[in-house]
């Protein structure tokens, strides 16, 4: 069965050539192309995807947003069989027969993703890693059957700022293909290697500010309080623990009773952690103040959505 592969492209300048390479290595018994979708790049990532000779056909379009970009590049598509790839993975062998073989019996279909291991990463860069069913169907390295992708109306553009990158869009793809009853399932050997990205010790604190718009997440998909926030009403673990240890000390500060700040134990035994496992102070400040803002943007988010998420 032919197949699609649609990598959605903004300023990938610096890791397109990698993931281009990776495409070149796969080997698929069967007819399929690479369709990159350029959204409004400022550098030279249409010019590489146009002498790529791996690469089908480019799609320009006007930095509308990845959402948006694949569904441009679905509508292209010859295929029957639709493989979403960010511009920021590289498929590792094998990786597009082991997702579309794994689509003869699923309609949809999540590759595992992994951190480059050759890259080494600082405290503070970005990489993902996706093992399994995830909840949040992170559509970097997703497979689906035309037919679902048509019959869904391809991803919707609902959430995130009006400048910058949006997000939830793979979420709400993947939940209303649960609920209308895909079939659902995960491929391990569909593996593709996320790049490890640069950031600063400001960038990392202030992406934290993003999380304002989890508690609408939570509110349109109200299965996520039970598959993957923490206890329903907590974003993570150690958000909980944080939202604990400054409860402690407020009332401990406000009621004069010292002992009460010992709630704070749980948060300060992750700071450690942080610490021991760095081998740096800084980087447990660092994660302090993103926790602190964090709570903040998710308090933010509730009051504004009306679905409390801490």
């Amino acid at each position: 069965m032919s197949i699609t592969v649609i990598v959605p492209a903004r300023d990938a300048a610096t890791t397109l050539p990698d993931t281009l390479e990776g495409l070149g290595e796969q080997q698929f018994d069967g007819d399929w192309e690479v369709v990159v979708v350029d959204d409004g790049s400022s550098d030279e990532t249409p010019r590489i995807a146009a002498e790529s000779p791996v690469v089908s056909r480019v799609i320009t379009m006007s930095g509308v947003g990845p959402a948006r970009a694949r569904n441009a590049g679905a509508r292209d598509a010859r295929g029957a069989l639709l493989a979403f790839l960010d511009a920021d993975c590289r498929p590792a062998p094998g990786w597009l027969a082991a997702g579309a073989a794994a689509l003869s019996c699923a309609d949809l279909v999540l590759g595992e993703t992994r951190p480059r291991q050759d890259q080494p990463a600082g405290p503070f860069d970005r990489s993902l890693s996706v093992t399994g069913c995830s909840p949040l169907f992170e559509s970097a390295n997703l497979f689906v059957r035309r037919e679902l992708f048509e019959r869904l109306a391809g991803f919707e553009s609902w959430l995130g700022p009006q400048t910058g990158k949006e997000l939830g869009e793979d979420v709400w793809f993947g939940w209303r293909a649960r609920r209308c009853g895909a079939r659902i399932d995960s491929c391990p050997r569909a593996l593709v290697h996320h790049a490890v990205l640069p950031r600063a010790l400001t960038g990392y604190v202030a992406e934290r500010w993003r999380l304002r718009f989890f508690p609408a997440l939570a509110r349109r998909v109200p299965e996520l309080r039970d598959e993957f926030f923490f206890h329903k009403v907590f974003l993570t673990s150690r958000s909980a623990s944080f939202d604990a240890a400054m409860i402690a000390v407020l009332l401990a500060a406000h009621g004069r009773r010292p002992a009460l700040a010992a709630g704070a134990l749980p948060y300060l035994r992750v700071l450690a952690r942080d610490v021991r496992e760095s081998g740096r102070a800084h980087v447990a400040a660092a994660r302090l103040a993103a926790d602190a803002v964090g709570i903040t943007a998710l308090l933010f988010g509730s009051i504004r959505s009306g679905s409390l998420l801490l």
